[in-house]
């Protein structure tokens, strides 16, 4: 019999908010470059993201949520507070980042989070530091992975169409509907598997589950947030993402979604949760270091970067005093 309470609930109701939030942020990721190359019209890029979005988790499995909601932390030694705090420092983060445009992670929020209230709550005990350690080599070497391929990939481009007329550009504009349904599909295999670690964490920590396996309406409800936001869309980012690095042509945006594509599925298959974020934003890096050097603004590069290294401690810091808060002011009830 399933067990509800109050509690229960409103951490469902946050980590389905944080999945949409995720969703219009990340949408940005998957679009910007084909916006920017006039390869499709916004809401069409928009929906057509959504819907493969949403697709995504019911064809390539659950692998990552189990490692968000039972490699990271002991769930015997956390309360549902735990957790509430963890996804309002994530979601606080998140639409920090979100209104400057700063491409930051919802993955390392998330991480971060979970972390900080798990080493406030129970010290080292209340951390799996093998499943820590595989998640941080994850999300760090991602971009890493990204920036590489994408680099490797323009460059196998180039090399396969050295004879090709101009009008190649007309096919590197239509063939990025296989390329971005591919890139939306992965994203929402990975990005929407965090909502349903922490939702199936969640009931786990309250008695409703006596096992870490996700309910098919968790992968529903969080599969439907995560393409929800997606429909919506960030702009702010989308701009960031879009135009800022460099002025993106189709032949960029059709070698980052390839790129991108490739090592988020990767980490997926693997059970590994990691940013698309920084993977699409090091793709395009990637791709246009591979053309030119000088053609990237390494100045907006920085700033990415600056955002992405202060994520996971100030998310952690954020989600540790939340949960202090809590325990402080039930405590004085």
């Amino acid at each position: 019999m399933l067990l509800i309470s109050n509690g229960l609930i409103l951490v469902i109701i946050l980590a389905l908010v944080y999945g949409f939030l995720n969703g219009i942020r990340d949408s940005s990721n998957i679009v910007a470059t084909m916006i920017s190359s006039r390869a499709f019209h916004p809401r069409t890029a928009l929906g057509m993201t959504a819907v493969a979005e949403f697709l995504g988790p019911f064809l390539f499995g659950v692998t990552v949520a189990k490692t968000v909601g039972s490699d990271i932390v002991e769930s015997s030694l956390l309360s549902l507070d735990a957790i509430l705090a963890c996804l309002l420092a994530a979601i606080l983060w998140n639409l920090t980042t979100w209104y400057f445009g700063i491409p930051s992670s919802s993955s390392h929020a998330l991480i971060g989070g979970l972390i900080g209230v798990g080493l406030f709550a129970a010290g080292m005990s209340g951390i799996h530091l093998q499943g820590v350690i595989k998640v941080l080599l994850a999300l760090f070497v991602s971009p890493l992975a990204g920036f590489i391929v994408g680099f490797a990939v323009l460059r196998l481009i180039y090399f396969l169409v050295r004879s090709a007329s101009p009008r190649i550009n007309e096919f590197f504009k239509r063939v990025q509907f296989f390329t971005a349904v591919g890139l939306a599909l992965s994203h929402g295999t990975n990005d929407a598997q965090k909502t349903m670690g922490m939702i199936t964490l969640s009931l786990l920590i309250a008695g409703a589950l006596t096992e870490f396996v996700v309910p098919f309406w968790v992968v529903a409800a969080s599969a439907g947030m995560m393409g929800l936001g997606a429909a919506v869309g960030g702009w702010r980012l989308i701009r960031t993402l879009g135009g800022r690095f460099y002025k993106i042509r189709p032949v960029h945006s059709f070698a980052t979604q390839v790129a991108s594509a490739s090592v988020i599925f990767a980490a997926s298959y693997g059970g590994a949760p990691i940013s698309t974020t920084q993977v699409v934003s090091s793709a395009i890096v990637g791709v246009g270091s591979s053309e030119r050097l000088s053609k990237v603004r390494w100045s907006v590069v920085s700033d990415v970067l600056t955002a992405w290294l202060i994520t996971i401690p100030v998310s952690g810091l954020i989600a540790a005093g939340l949960y202090w808060l809590l325990v402080f002011v039930k405590g004085n009830v």
